[in-house]
């Protein structure tokens, strides 16, 4: 997970081993097997070999052994190294080439493992003809593992089209569960667990934060968001407008050094972060469910009077609606009818 720049660089591949490298290791890789060796037990590799005693039983067996062809969606760690499985470096190890958001991000991970597979780039720009390359090797014998720089691969992440071209072309796809961000943020937010809602990145501007909140308001669940540091006390802001008083909490720098969650009333975090400026690191929000009876206990009358006070009857209207989530053309018609009865009004529609 992370609030990623949109400015990739064009589709290509990586300035590691090419495509071709890459058919040229799974032949290698087939033939060497069928005579019982392994490509990557020979000297030169650059390849970490543990030592046997110290491998589980499987993964000895499974030792030089290519994988099945297939794309395999591979969980990797959002921050802290440790948390990647020993299935999932397995997978990487064996596969006969990786496919990542940024090659050079995966490359910590794979040098610090000492894994050697070729890699490729893949991520939200790349052009179908990219991903059909993928899905050539996959039908034609090869295991593509896919990465994203953090988290679980299509969370935010590229693959969603990779992966719903592949079952339309009926070849196998197998996910490696792992690090995910929004559930450690979830876990650690102190809210409630049993029902959650992933809304990813909410629209960069505040009419289109709002109106998509509006449509979140009635979700009896806990509303976990991704959001970049500089929006991060704009975005409470029209939370706590639209969503009311609500507990909720920003965690950010999940699993990392500093690691911090701070929990309170969406109002007190929007005024904290205003005041304290864009905290580092990548963030999740978390907001609880709406309190029993609440849509009940609007006073849209009360909110209207108020917000005449302040404003045009046109500009109270959308401040209503958008903290209330009633439709706007009835907040405007019952302000219009209050505005009228203090002997003022406008007409037109909002």
């Amino acid at each position: 997970m992370s609030a990623k720049s949109t400015n990739h660089p064009s589709v290509t591949e990586s300035a590691e081993p090419s495509e071709a490298a890459a058919g040229s290791k799974l032949s290698r890789k087939r033939e060497q097997t069928a005579k019982g060796s392994s490509p990557e037990s020979g000297e030169g590799s650059g390849i970490h070999k543990e030592s046997a005693a110290k491998r589980p039983a499987a993964a000895q067996a499974n030792q030089g052994a290519p994988l099945p062809a297939g794309l395999y969606l591979v969980a990797t760690p959002i921050g802290n190294l440790g948390d990647i499985s020993r299935r999932a470096l397995d997978v990487l190890r064996r596969a006969d080439r990786i496919a990542c958001e940024d090659t050079r991000v995966t490359r910590k991970l794979l040098s610090a493992e000492g894994i050697a597979t070729p890699t490729t780039t893949y991520h939200d720009h790349s052009s179908p003809r990219d991903r059909a390359r993928l899905l050539e090797a996959v039908a034609g014998g090869a295991a593509v593992a896919v990465v994203s720089d953090a988290g679980t691969p299509l969370v935010s992440d590229p693959g969603f089209k990779l992966v719903r071209e592949a079952i339309a072309e009926d070849l196998p796809v197998t996910a490696l569960p792992g690090p995910s961000a929004p559930l450690v943020a979830l876990l650690l937010s102190g809210l409630p667990s049993d029902r959650f809602f992933f809304g990813g990145f909410l629209p960069p501007k505040s009419g289109a934060r709002r109106q998509a909140l509006q449509e979140l308001q009635g979700l009896n669940a806990s509303l976990i968001f991704f959001e970049g540091a500089s929006r991060l006390a704009a975005c409470l802001a029209d939370m706590a407008a639209v969503l009311g008083g609500r507990d909720a909490a920003v965690a950010r720098e999940l699993t990392k050094l500093h690691e911090e969650v701070r929990r309170g009333g969406l109002g007190d975090l929007a005024a904290h972060y205003a005041e304290a400026g864009p905290p580092r690191g990548e963030i999740v929000i978390v907001v609880g469910p709406p309190a029993a009876g609440t849509e009940n206990d609007f006073d849209l009358d009360a909110a209207l009077t108020d917000a005449l006070t302040r404003a045009s009857l046109r500009d109270a209207a959308a401040t209503v609606a958008a903290a209330s989530g009633l439709p706007r053309r009835q907040v405007y018609a019952r302000a219009l009818a209050l505005a009228k009865t203090a002997g003022g009004g406008e007409s037109g529609e909002p």
